[in-house]
Parts: C-alpha cells; sequence; structure tokens
C-alpha cells in the first residue's frame, strides 16, 4: 500500500482577495456539474470528493497544471469532514496491531497546525483531539465487549524537534539540555532516549496534559503568520491492549511539521533566521528521502536530519497518511508549486503493512540453577595421564616405528555430547541357557561397554597426517623465507658498498676542486687588494699566480694583459719626464692647457655643457688667485689651529722629489681611467665636472699624435691634475680628501 496524500486548500484570510486566488481543486466539467446537482447525503459527498487540484503555470497563465491526490478538501470543508473521512478510519488498523503515522506538510501559514491541533471550541478541534477521543471511545467499547477480560492502556509522549536538537514538551524549558535528547535504534526503529511517556486514562486528562505542552512547544511571530510554528513537533499514542497473557501494542504518531519560509517575504531577524535555516534543511533532506525512495536508490538519506530519521517514511511497517495544506493565492504560487511537486512524489512511495506481533507474557521464571561449567573442577593431570598412556600403549601398533605423536595427558570437558563418538551395540543373538557361562556373560558385557578402537585409530592417523602435512608446509615457506631474506641483505650489502664508494669518490673530487678553488680565489683576493693600492706590479704576480686555477677565464686574461700594458708605459712615461726638466713640462702644459676647446675632438656633449665652460674659466681665475694668498693663508692657519690633513700650495705640488702616498696614486688611477662613472663619485665632482676632465683629457691625447709613442697621455702629479681645466688646486684638495685607502 502506498502512503495516502490527501490535500486540503486553507480559505482566504481577511486581508486577500478572491481576485488573488490561482488554486482550483476539482475539473471544470466536474464543477459545472455539482452546481446543476445537490446532493446532501455522506456517501454521495464521499463518491464526489475532487481528486485533482489545478494551478497555473507561473511563466504562462494559459498552461495549467494538475494535480491528482486521493482526495482533495476545498475551503469549505470542514474538521469533522476531513477527520471522519481520513483519519478516523485508521483508529480501526490502530487496535488491530498496525502502527499509525498522520503528518501535515505544507508552506509556513498554510493551517498545517490548525488542522493538527485546532482551536478549543468543539466544531473547530483538530485531528490530534479528535484522533484520541476515538480511541478512547474504542477502548471503552472493547473492554465492554469483553466483560473486562480485555484492557486497554494509553499513554503519551510529546516531543519537539528545534534547530535539529529533540526536546521533551512534558517537561518545561528551564530542565533542558543544550543538546537536547539522543536518538537510539531500537528493533529497526528509531527511539527517543530519556523521553517522558505519561499514561493517560481519559479525554480530560489527555486535553490538560496537550495544553500545558503546548505551551512549552517553540512559536513565533513573522511576517507572513502571527503564530508561525518555529519546530516540528510529534505527538506519540501507544495503546496497548491486553488480553490475558498476551499484550498487542501499537503506536499513533500525529506530526506537525514546521512551515518551509521563504526569508526574502518573511523579513526575519537574527534568530528567526537561525529557526528558519534548519527547518529548511530538514525539509529538504525529506524531500531527497522522498526522491531516492522513488527512484529507488541503495542509499536514503534519513540520518542527515533528526526530523527524518525519526519520521523514517518509507520504513515505517504501517499506515502513512500526509495532509497537504495549500494556500490558493498567487502570493504563494511558487511555493505551492514545490509542495504539489513533493506530495505528488511522495505519493508514489509503497509501504508495508505489517501487524506488530505480540507479547505473552508467561509464568514467572525460577531461580537460575548453577551450570555445569561452574560446577567442573581443575583437572587432574597425574591421573588422567597414567589412565591414557597406558590406553596409549596397550593399543600401539607394533609395526609403527617411533615417531608417533604423544597422546595427550588430559581430558577436555565439552558442553554438548557428541552422539558420533559412540557406536550403536550390536545386538548379538541370545546363545542358549546350556552354553551360557558366568565367565562369557562377563565378556559380553564388556565389549558392549567399550567402544571399538578403530575408529579411533583412523581419526589419530588422520590427524597426525595432517599435523606432518602442515609442518612441512611451514617449514617450506620459512625455508622459502629465509633463503629470500639472506639474497635480500647481500644485495643491500653490496649495494651500500657501491653507495659508499661513490660516496667516497665525490668527496675527493669535491674537496680536490675547492681547495684548488679557495686558493685561487685568495690570489684573486690578494691582486685586487694591491691593485686598489696602485701596486700594479704586485697585483699583476698575484694574477698569473691565479690563471692556473682559472685557466678558461677570459676576464682574468684581460685584466692581466690590461696590467701589462699600464706597467709598460708607467715605465715609459717615468722615463721621459727624468729626461725633460720641470720647467718644460710645466709649459709644455701650459701651451696645452691653452688651446682652445673647439679644435679638440667633437663631442655631442659640448654643446649641453657649453654653459659650463664659463664657469670653468671663472674657476681657473679664482684659482690664480689663490695661488697668491695660498701661502698667508697657510701661515695663518699655522699660527691659528692644527694643520689639517693636508695643505696643498704650489711648492708642495711642484716638489717632484716627494714619493705620492696611496691617496694620491688612487686618485690619480681613477682620473687615468677616463671612466665618468668612477670620477664622478669622488668628493666635489659632478657629471659635468667629470666629462669636461675626460674631454680635455682627450684633447691632450689628439695633440699628442705627433708624438713617437701613441701611448694615452696620463696625469702623473696633483699639480698635473690642477692645471687641467675646471679643476684647480681647491678641487684637487677636495677630490683627494674624499678618498679612502
Amino acid at each position: 500500500m502506498s502512503v495516502r496524500v490527501v490535500a486540503r486548500v486553507r480559505p482566504l484570510l481577511k486581508a486577500e482577495r478572491d481576485i488573488d486566488v490561482i488554486l482550483h481543486t476539482g475539473s471544470k466539467q466536474g464543477k459545472a456539474d455539482r452546481k446543476t446537482s445537490q446532493e446532501t447525503s455522506k456517501l454521495a459527498a464521499l463518491r464526489d470528493r475532487d481528486t485533482l487540484v489545478r494551478i497555473p503555470n507561473p511563466k504562462n497563465e494559459n498552461e495549467e497544471y494538475s494535480f491528482q491526490f486521493n482526495a482533495v478538501y476545498d475551503a469549505e470543508a470542514s474538521q469533522q469532514e476531513l477527520f471522519e473521512a481520513e483519519v478516523s478510519p485508521t483508529i480501526k488498523h490502530l487496535f488491530n496491531g498496525f502502527d499509525v503515522t498522520l503528518f501535515a506538510y505544507g508552506v509556513t501559514g498554510t493551517g498545517k497546525t490548525h488542522t493538527m491541533r485546532g482551536g478549543k471550541s468543539l466544531a473547530e478541534r483538530g485531528v490530534i483531539p479528535r484522533l484520541l477521543s476515538g480511541v478512547y471511545r474504542r477502548s471503552r467499547k472493547i473492554e465492554k465487549d469483553s466483560n473486562g477480560e480485555t484492557s486497554v492502556d494509553v499513554s503519551l509522549s510529546y516531543y519537539e524537534i528545534y534547530n535539529d536538537k529533540v526536546f521533551d514538551l512534558f517537561e518545561p524549558p528551564e530542565k533542558r539540555t543544550i543538546a537536547g535528547l539522543p536518538l537510539r535504534d531500537n528493533g529497526g526503529k528509531t527511539v527517543v532516549v530519556g523521553l517522558t511517556e505519561k499514561p493517560c486514562y481519559s479525554l480530560k486528562e489527555f486535553e490538560t496534559l496537550y495544553d500545558h505542552a503546548n505551551i512549552n512547544r517553540s512559536t513565533s511571530a513573522t511576517k507572513l503568520n502571527a503564530h508561525s510554528s518555529r519546530s516540528h513537533a510529534i505527538l506519540c499514542v501507544k495503546v496497548a491492549i491486553t488480553t490475558g497473557e498476551k499484550t498487542r501494542v501499537s503506536t499513533a504518531s500525529a506530526i506537525d511539521l514546521a512551515g518551509s519560509e521563504d526569508n526574502r517575504r518573511t523579513d526575519n531577524d537574527k534568530e528567526r533566521m537561525v529557526e528558519s535555516a534548519s527547518i529548511n534543511k530538514s525539509l529538504f533532506v525529506l524531500a531527497q528521502c522522498v526522491e531516492a525512495i522513488t527512484k529507488k536508490h541503495q542509499r536514503i538519506p534519513y540520518r542527515e536530519s533528526k526530523m527524518t530519521r525519526i519520521l523514517s517514511l518509507g520504513q515505517n511497517n504501517g499506515l502513512t497518511v500526509m495532509i497537504l495544506n495549500l494556500a490558493p493565492v498567487r502570493s504563494y504560487h511558487l511555493d505551492t508549486i514545490s509542495s504539489l511537486n513533493f506530495a505528488n512524489r511522495t505519493k508514489k512511495i509503497e509501504l508495508r503493512e505489517v501487524e506488530n506481533e505480540p507479547i505473552f507474557k508467561g509464568p514467572p521464571r525460577p531461580a537460575a540453577r548453577p551450570s555445569v561449567t561452574a560446577m567442573r573442577q581443575p583437572l587432574r593431570p597425574l591421573t588422567a595421564s597414567v589412565n591414557v598412556n597406558l590406553a596409549a600403549a596397550n593399543n600401539k601398533d607394533p609395526s609403527k616405528g617411533g615417531d608417533a605423536k604423544p597422546v595427550k595427558a588430559f581430558n577436555v570437558y565439552a558442553d554438548k555430547r557428541s552422539s558420533a563418538q559412540f557406536k550403536k551395540p550390536e545386538i548379538l543373538s541370545r546363545p542358549s541357557l546350556s552354553t551360557e557361562s558366568h565367565g562369557g556373560r562377563s565378556l559380553k558385557t564388556t565389549r558392549l561397554a567399550q567402544p571399538s578402537n578403530h575408529s579411533q585409530k583412523q581419526k589419530e592417523d588422520i590427524s597426525a597426517k595432517i599435523e606432518e602435512l602442515v609442518e612441512r608446509k611451514v617449514e617450506e615457506i620459512l625455508a622459502v623465507r629465509a633463503v629470500s631474506e639472506k639474497s635480500r641483505q647481500t644485495q643491500v650489502r653490496e649495494l651500500n658498498e657501491q653507495v659508499q664508494r661513490r660516496l667516497e669518490l665525490l668527496e675527493q673530487r669535491i674537496e680536490g676542486s675547492e681547495d684548488a678553488r679557495a686558493e685561487g680565489l685568495s690570489y684573486l683576493l690578494m691582486a685586487k687588494q694591491h691593485q686598489g693600492r696602485g701596486e700594479d706590479t704586485s697585483a699583476l704576480k698575484m694574477y698569473q699566480l691565479a690563471l692556473p686555477f682559472f685557466p678558461q677565464n677570459e676576464k682574468l686574461a684581460i685584466k692581466i694583459a690590461t696590467l701589462k700594458l699600464r706597467i709598460q708605459d708607467r715605465g715609459r712615461q717615468t722615463i721621459k719626464t727624468t729626461n725633460t726638466p720641470a720647467s718644460e713640462t710645466k709649459k709644455g702644459l701650459g701651451s696645452i692647457l691653452s688651446l682652445p676647446s673647439s679644435q679638440g675632438i667633437k663631442r655631442p656633449s659640448e654643446a649641453l655643457d657649453a654653459d659650463y665652460e664659463d664657469h670653468a674659466s671663472e674657476a681657473a681665475s679664482s684659482d690664480d688667485d689663490f695661488e697668491e694668498t695660498s701661502r698667508v693663508q697657510c701661515k695663518k692657519r699655522t699660527k691659528t689651529k692644527q694643520p689639517g690633513p693636508l695643505d696643498l700650495s704650489l711648492d708642495a705640488v711642484d716638489d717632484d722629489s716627494s714619493v705620492p702616498s696611496p691617496r694620491t696614486i688612487h686618485l690619480l688611477s681613477i682620473i687615468n681611467s677616463r671612466d665618468v662613472s668612477q670620477i664622478k663619485l669622488l668628493k666635489g665632482v659632478g657629471v659635468k665636472k667629470a666629462e669636461a676632465i675626460v674631454d680635455c683629457l682627450c684633447e691632450m691625447d689628439q695633440n699628442s699624435q705627433g708624438r713617437e709613442t701613441e701611448t694615452p697621455f696620463r696625469i702623473s702629479s696633483l699639480a698635473e691634475l690642477s692645471k687641467l681645466k675646471g679643476v684647480g688646486l681647491k678641487s684637487v684638495q677636495s677630490m683627494r680628501n674624499g678618498v679612502l685607502v
């Protein structure tokens, strides 16, 4: 039998209009026939019950959807009519031992709680009070018809699922725990652990308990429903029918599900949103379970929500009635279609009607007697070994060698006696009285009492063979394993030796290369230090010593070649300076410096530095003035304070006999390198001044082309440097003070 699905359309509220109604029941032809024929009997009303629900397509108003259910109740149907047609027949099945499940499904504000609970008046009472009323009436009838031999006991349990946690509604909220009550499986059914079960003997007592429990239920107001249920409520009515020693228990479950909500329309706050999310999740899992059942999936996700685990739709063996509550207005259009689709899938679920087995009450059990195993004593190995070995020695086959397995020296108790150990004694023909003797009779009794030893020997032989075979197999496996282990160890040992050799070779190579490289790098470092101090000869030696360690280094070869050329140029220059007097050098320098710049090489930077030439001439004139007053200034400084690190004058600069200091050598090497990027780093020298010094040196090279040697002109003293265009003694002093060696 499948799930019975009935649809109920709620009437319009005060704020709703007839023009907004989009949901209709029954077909159009049937509606016209009902207007013409008016039948008043209940049988005719049941026969002519509508089974169709029609609703337009939300995307196309001209297209109409129709859904067929077991029964459809319009807005004019009363509570009594719904109960008598759908719920009242289930009471009969409840007393026959079947479980019954009733649940209301629908969107929030469609009348689920009104259908299940109802109002206070007699006409407005819902399904649950009417169900209990029918149960009590039928129980009194059964007790009266059986003359007291059959008794009916009714007990209630009422709980809610709020935010996916189970709470007992018969207990006040102050006694609730944060985690709620746990769920357990018992006999294929889900049981709530710690749930209160209260006996109820009358309808009045039930109404008192039910009203008091409903106060503890979680409800709140939303935009769509002023009394919205925020939890799923489950009322379990347990009916126990006792007749003599037989008791039959059946359960009726009435479930008022919370409605699904569209949070875009409810304007819920933070707390209501949490509740709404929990409700929508449980209903979504219920829809997944229904879809999995209809598509016959192997796994049905009951355990993903506590509501679906308790409801267990499709697994409960009994009658299931689903009451689908619908709202007829346009504002519920999409939600109504979703509910209709869910109900259409639910009606396809097939259920099994299984009657609950009765429970028999037998006589009281006697006190437990001590078992045979408890009375057993410890084994006596000495006596048993003596008896067994004697019997084995007598039954031993002399043809077998001494490899036979020794007999066990103890006995084993068995809980059950095996009938195969003893053979049925053969019935021998009774001898005559004359030939019967006392000795023969005793021999006969001993033969009957003793079992034959043939089967025992066979069993021992089979067991010995099996043990021998097992031992042989184990020895073979162990031998193979030992051989494989030895071979594996030898392979690992050889591999380790090879790896060790390779590592040693690699270490030797790396150490040798690292030592050689370190020595070569030390030579290069010393060469750079000598070159920085101006000791070109020592730097050349160091570079030559480092060359064998870096034979393919082109830069090192270039450095060695440039150093050789520099040392040769310096030797030639020293020879020239010793042959020519100082006055001629000064005149030559003066004539070179007095040449106009237009006769030199035309460079693109001259146009940019046109404004710098005026400044250079002014600096030259200021240097001339400085030559006249420099001696006076030096005298004054010696009187007032200690001499500075270096006081330059024409006498000091022109003194060729003085040995140049490392700082002077480094400064002159930077100037002679003609590298603008290095010259501009000197103190008091910018980019334009550095370019002017390089231009001046290039002009001097061009003027010296008529000489025999074609080596570039080099500045050999600070005096020559001060004579360059735009430099002066003050600039030379600042440049020298800024050099750090």
